[in-house]
């Protein structure tokens, strides 16, 4: 699930508060068709860049198409987050992504979970740039505000403790079974299971908790009309037990002229679940 049949350039961004972010440039072979414009996607919490893989496989499939991703602050291979990170903060990085590697030219943004509310915040903090560069958005399985949410039991506290831990991973404290049932719906892939739950088990336990905080305090209502002014496109699985379908139907409702398409019995991990889907959602402002 992991393989990538494209060419990919490594990349070191200084981000606001001065975190290191690692970003990926994605070539497919051959040359770029100048009328595509440069699809940025952003990654969820506790999760990395390689989340996005299976759908930049299929969009290099059909398009001669430039990808760029990168890893959140804290995530993957970019230095730890600031010590009290915010999902608004989040937005700056994007923007300083896409200022160093698409500084030019039109954009699709794409954003999974805590990448769907990065670009939320991107949008809020930069509304004029969202207006004239941005020609497509794809929000997959997220949310404005997760207020109002049942908890797991003890989240909050085991959150806490993961605040202060050491900077080391869980490993095998977060157990695939259990991990992959929160995170996907019926039928998923094992392989699928694997590679995702093995990118939370080498999240620095930090970084767990410091953005759960920062996913707590998430709100970005007011952020929201402005996706109106572009094309949106809203996807949730029906499943997803993490920012589940009612948190889309919300974000519908808010974002004039967006389309929601829920689909039936799959969870969260929908660049895995529904790759297809998402790679159709992101084409959907591609010339034709």
């Amino acid at each position: 699930p992991e393989a990538m049949a494209t060419r990919e350039t490594r990349h070191t961004i200084v981000a606001p508060h001065g975190v290191m972010i690692r970003a990926q440039e994605h070539l497919s072979e051959g040359p770029v068709d100048p009328t595509l414009p440069t699809v940025v996607l952003a990654h969820g919490w506790t999760m990395t860049h390689a989340s996005w893989h299976p759908v930049i496989e299929i969009l290099q499939n059909r398009y001669a198409v430039r990808c760029v991703t990168y890893d959140q602050p804290g995530h993957g291979e970019s230095s730890p987050e600031a010590d009290q990170p915010s999902v608004r903060d989040l937005g700056d990085v994007l923007k300083a992504v896409i200022d160093v590697l698409a500084p030019d030219g039109p954009l699709v943004l794409g954003g999974h979970s805590m990448g769907g509310m990065t670009i939320m915040a991107y949008a809020g903090r930069h509304p004029q740039e969202l207006r004239s560069r941005v020609r497509g958005v794809t929000l997959v399985g997220t949310a404005a505000s997760i207020e109002g949410r049942t908890p797991v039991p003890f989240e909050r506290a085991i959150m806490a403790i993961c605040s202060r831990a050491p900077r080391i991973a869980p490993g095998f404290l977060v157990p695939t079974p259990v991990q992959g049932r929160m995170m996907f719906g019926d039928g998923a892939d094992p392989r699928d299971v694997t590679v995702a739950v093995r990118q939370v088990q080498q999240t620095k336990m930090p970084t767990i908790g410091k953005f759960f905080t920062a996913l707590s305090e998430h709100d970005e209502l007011e952020s929201l009309e402005l996706l109106g002014d572009v094309p949106t496109h809203i996807l949730v699985g029906t499943k997803d037990r993490l920012t589940p379908v009612g948190q889309s139907r919300d974000l519908h409702a808010r974002i004039p002229g967006s389309t929601l398409t829920e689909l039936p019995d799959l969870g969260h991990m929908l660049t895995y679940e529904a790759r297809e889907v998402v790679a159709d959602a992101l084409c959907e402002s591609f010339p034709r």
